[in-house]
C-alpha cells in the first residue's frame, strides 16, 4: 500500500504538458498584411506573426520546489504551404518556451538572432526553442508546399521556480510571399516537468530570478 500511494505521489509530481497551436493563414499585398486568421494569432508587424500562451505550473511549484524538465518536443501536421508560390519564397517558424514573457521587439528579434549576442533572450531563460527555414524551389513551387531548408535547436532546460512557462509560435515570411495565401499549419507542444527539492540557497536565488523575469512585460 505504500509502495502504491509513493508511486501516486512521484506521478502528481511528474507530468507532461501539451498546448495546441491553430493554423495561420495570412496574405500580404504591397508590403502589408491583408489578411489574418487563427485563433490567438496576431500580427505583430509586416511579416511577422505570434501566438502566445503559457503552461501553468502553479500545482507542481507548490510546497517550494524547482521545476526540472527532461523533454520538449513540437508535433505538427505538415510543411507550411504558400499558394500561388514562387521559387526563393520563404517561412521561418520558431517554437519557443522561455521562463520570461516574451514582448514585441523579442518576438521580432527571435527569427534572426535566435539566443545569441544581441538577441534579447538568453540561453538560460530558453527551456526549448526550435527555429526551422521553409523555402520554395523550381521543383516544388508548382506544389505550393514549401520544403524544410534548416531545423536548428538552441534550448536549455534550464530549470525554474516560477509557476509559468511561456510559449510562443513565432512565423515570420519573406518579400517575396506577398499577393499569395500563406499557411502554417497545426501544431502541439510538449514539455516534460518534475517538481524535485533542491537546496535552500539554491532554490531561493532561483526564485528570485524567476519573480524578476516575471515583473518584465507580460501578454496572456
Amino acid at each position: 500500500m505504500e509502495a502504491i500511494s509513493r508511486k501516486k505521489e512521484v506521478d502528481e509530481m511528474s507530468k507532461t504538458l501539451t498546448k495546441q497551436f491553430d493554423t495561420l493563414q495570412f496574405s500580404v499585398q504591397g508590403g502589408t498584411t491583408v489578411y489574418i486568421s487563427g485563433d490567438g494569432w496576431r500580427r505583430v508587424s509586416d511579416f511577422v506573426y505570434a501566438n502566445q500562451q503559457y503552461f501553468d505550473l502553479a500545482g507542481m511549484s507548490m510546497e517550494d520546489k524547482t521545476l526540472f524538465f527532461s523533454g520538449a518536443a513540437i508535433q505538427e501536421v505538415i510543411n507550411p504551404a504558400i499558394s500561388p508560390a514562387d521559387v526563393g519564397n520563404i517561412v521561418i517558424v520558431a517554437d519557443v518556451m522561455t521562463s520570461k514573457p516574451l514582448s514585441d521587439t523579442d518576438i521580432q528579434l527571435l527569427p534572426s538572432l535566435g539566443n545569441f549576442f544581441d538577441s534579447t533572450l538568453t540561453f538560460d531563460q530558453t527551456i526549448y526553442f526550435r527555429i526551422q527555414l521553409f523555402n520554395t524551389d523550381i521543383d516544388n513551387a508548382a506544389g505550393g508546399y514549401t520544403i524544410l531548408q534548416s531545423s536548428n535547436q538552441l534550448g536549455s532546460l534550464e530549470p525554474t521556480a516560477s509557476d509559468r512557462v511561456y510559449i510562443t509560435r513565432i512565423v515570420q515570411s519573406s518579400i517575396n510571399n506577398s499577393d499569395g495565401l500563406n499557411v502554417v499549419y497545426p501544431a502541439r507542444y510538449m514539455l516534460r516537468a518534475e517538481a524535485k527539492e533542491e537546496p535552500e540557497y539554491e532554490y531561493l536565488m532561483r526564485l528570485k530570478r524567476s519573480y524578476e523575469l516575471q515583473q518584465e512585460p507580460d501578454r496572456d
